[in-house]
This record gives structure tokens, C-alpha cells and sequence, in this order.
């Protein structure tokens, strides 16, 4: 089913086609992967490239036009033919999720070998055929997109004209252990910033913490919130705007009786609660995973930061991290903590080529932001001199969310693909 609208600023074009949820097994079992279409009204006619989008996390569908942060799009469809892709799992492609997937968690999990960053390369492989036929395409990713973007490069480069990524180049030889190694020491130095900002937060986030400590304070869902739950609002201290809005809601934290307030608790849930993506806690420590098991690496390596301790002083929040309690505390995870426990525990293939990305002649422009909280800027920096061509723009001026704030990251990274910059 194919479905046509505009709205001011886009004309919109629905795509689905069913693809292989196995690309091993092109004759087996296929689920529908759904991409939008998205150009300027008044070029609906004209022959434009087409640029494809692939959406951070894993397990968050695509931007929808004017109803998510998408700075950069208006700039885009000056250039090109946008294709919004829900990557398979997410949106309207065939949905993971705790109603979806097999109650047998041998069968969820051998389901969820198949939605990492080389099966969504492989579907845009076959969406890029269907579309544009033999001409390449090029591709702009942020965060996980950046990954997959890399992947695109060492599994088919033949299909990519030029490539953007921000904030998401990975590395490509650190172990699971590495990447949250380092990323616990840029989750304190995040802590650092917003507690500059707002010093007097730490004093109510230790009370807080305190407070889950004897009390039982339920979420919305009827779940008790525990202290390190409540540390788990942190995972947006990596974007901006978190650091005022996470304050915000800090100020309305208590009522008079010493009690947590239903507006704070109705916001942690909306901050902490896994429903509207448990693909990204399923499979997230598996996008660092390259030719291995991550064995919940999160979770082992916090026993190496005691600061990170739920009752340490000074109180620290935590970022992108997965613990295995998580599944046994959201609802929405709830379901999925065997699957969980066999998905960590899975031997992952390598998700890059090191002497196919050292040969590539596509064209990359990178934006890697100084101070990001989610991926590392020295693993960031040794990818973009292994590939040939990655051209990278180092910045403090933005956080990780950039490219959805401010239209001027994809006008730099035209300008540094096209050398005027």
C-alpha cells in the first residue's frame, strides 16, 4: 500500500517492500520494511539524487516530517530526494516488541540475530534497486546510523556515491569492554558539565536517590522506580537541551510531605521507559559487538567505577548504558529478560572489513563532536584515518543532536564533501 501527501515544505510518498529476514536465505521467511520519500513540493518532477537517511539509536524509527526535530532536512531537499528509513524492527516496518516477538526466547533471540547494522545495510541495498535501480545513492548518518554507515562501506560501497555521518563514526577494533570503559569516563565528564550548570542538583539527586532507597515510590506502570533506575534520566545528558530539561524536572521532584511528586515520576517514566523501543535495550550493546559477545559488558564494566555506585558520593547519572535489572523492572522488558540474557550472551559476527573500508574511494564528510557523551572522539578519530577519503570536522559548537537542531551541520559537511570548507 503506497499513500501520497504534502504538507508545507514536503511532498511525502509512502514505500514498503518485503525483503529477507534472512539475507543468508533470500527464500525464507520476509518481513516489509517501510521507507518514506521526502522532496521538496517543487521538485516532485525533477531527476534528483536521493540521499538516505539512517536514524541513531538502534530500534528508533525514522523522523517524521514536522512532527521530529529535523533541522537538517530543509537543507537536504534543496539537493535531494530524502528517503526517511524506519530501519527494519522500528515504525512501520514489522515491528520488535514484547507482542511481536516469539514468547519462546531461543526463538526471540535467533529472530534478533537478524536486526543489527549488516542486515539494515542489506535492506537498503535491495530499497536502493527498487528505487534508483543501478545508480548509487548517498547516504547521511547519525549516531547508530554513522554505524551503519560504516558498514555500508565495508559490505556494498558500490551502492554509495559520497556519505555524511555525524557524531557516529565507531571504532573499528575496540572490544565491548573498551567502548564502555571509555564511555564511563565521558558519562562523569558529562555529569561534570551539568552539575556545573545546576550545582544544586546534586544535592536533590542524592536525596533522591536516598529517598528510592526505603521508600517505594511506583511509576506510572506500577513498577517500583529503584535508585539506579532514576540513574538511568542521565542518558540524555548528551544532547543539549537535556541539561535544562533534566533540571526542570529535578525542581519538581519533592511535595511538601517528602513524597516524589507525580510530575516527576510521570517524567522519569517517560525518560527511563523502554515501550516505545525495547529494540534499543534488546540489541544495543551488540552494535558494539564486532566479532564477539558483549556478555551485558555495561553492567561488568560499572563494577570497575564505584563512582557510578547508585548511593556514591558525589551522585553520578548514568548515560547509554543497558544493565540486565532494566529487564527486570520495565514492563516493557519484563517479557524479554531471558532473550535479553541469551542475545548478550550471542558470539556476533564482525560488522566491518578493515581491508575493504582501507580501499574504499567513496566519499565521506564527518562531523565528530568534541564533547560527545555517546560516541568516542579518539575511537571516532583513528576510524576516519583507516578509510580513505573521511574527511572530518571536529566541533565543540553542538552536541550530539546537531543535525537535528541546526540546519548548518549538513550545509558544513556539503561544503567539507565538496572542499569548500
Amino acid at each position: 500500500m503506497s499513500n501520497s501527501f504534502t504538507r508545507p515544505g514536503y511532498a511525502c510518498t509512502d514505500h514498503f517492500l518485503d525483503v529477507p529476514l534472512d539475507h543468508g536465505d533470500p527464500s525464507g521467511p520476509a518481513i516489509r520494511i517501510y521507507a518514506r520519500e521526502v522532496v521538496a513540493p517543487g521538485k516532485r518532477g525533477a531527476d534528483l539524487p536521493w540521499l538516505l537517511y539512517l536514524q541513531g539509536g538502534p530500534g528508533n524509527k525514522s523522523p517524521r516530517p514536522g512532527a521530529m526535530p529535523a533541522a537538517w532536512l530543509a537543507r537536504a531537499l534543496q539537493d535531494y530526494r530524502v528517503l526517511l528509513l524506519d530501519q527494519r524492527g522500528t515504525g512501520r516496518s514489522t515491528p520488535l516488541n514484547r507482542q511481536t516477538l516469539p514468547a519462546d526466547p531461543k526463538a526471540a533471540a535467533e529472530l534478533l540475530r537478524h536486526f543489527r547494522a549488516d542486515s539494515i545495510v542489506r535492506d537498503a541495498e535491495l530499497l536502493r534497486r527498487h528505487l534508483a535501480g543501478d545508480r548509487p545513492w548517498s547516504v547521511l548518518g547519525q549516531s547508530f546510523g554513522g554505524f551503519c554507515t560504516v558498514t555500508y562501506l565495508s559490505i556494498a560501497p558500490e551502492g554509495l556515491s559520497e556519505a555524511f555521518v555525524t557524531g557516529g563514526l565507531p571504532s573499528l577494533t575496540a572490544t565491548p569492554d573498551d567502548w564502555y570503559r571509555a564511555a564511563y569516563r565521558r558519562i562523569a565528564a558529562a555529569n561534570a558539565r551539568y552539575f556545573a550548570r545546576y550545582p544544586g542538583d546534586q544535592d536533590v539527586a542524592r536525596r533522591i536517590a536516598a529517598h528510592l532507597d526505603r521508600a517505594d515510590e511506583r511509576l506510572p506502570g506500577g513498577e517500583r522506580l529503584t535508585p539506579r533506575r532514576f540513574q538511568s534520566v542521565g542518558i540524555g545528558l548528551g544532547h543539549s537541551a537535556q541539561f535544562d530539561n533534566l533540571h526542570y524536572l529535578m525542581e519538581e521532584a519533592f511535595i511538601a510531605d517528602g513524597r516524589l511528586s507525580d510530575t516527576f515520576l510521570h517524567g522519569v517514566n517517560a525518560i527511563v521507559s523502554f515501550a516505545a523501543q525495547p529494540l534499543y535495550a534488546l540489541i544495543h550493546e551488540s552494535c558494539v559487538s564486532n566479532g564477539t559477545a558483549s556478555n551485558w559488558s555495561a553492567a561488568r564494566v560499572a563494577e570497575e567505577f564505584p563512582e557510578f555506585a547508585p548511593q556514591a558520593e558525589p551522585f553520578l547519572f548514568l548515560g547509554e548504558t543497558i544493565f540486565p535489572s532494566f529487564f527486570e523492572e520495565d514492563p516493557a522488558l519484563v517479557p524479554l529478560r531471558e532473550c535479553a540474557d541469551l542475545v548478550a550472551a550471542h558470539e556476533w559476527p564482525a560488522l566491518y572489513d578493515p581491508e575493504r573500508l582501507a580501499s574504499t574511494t567513496v566519499p565521506v564528510a564527518a562531523a565528530v563532536y568534541y564533547d560527545d557523551m555517546y560516541v568516542d572522539r579518539e575511537m571516532s578519530m583513528a576510524t576516519a584515518a583507516a578509510i580513505p577519503g573521511v574527511r572530518t570536522w571536529v566541533t565543540s559548537e553542538y552536541a550530539h543532536n546537531g543535525l537535528s537542531a541546526d540546519a548548518n551541520v549538513l550545509d558544513r559537511l556539503i561544503a567539507l564533501r565538496t572542499g569548500d570548507a
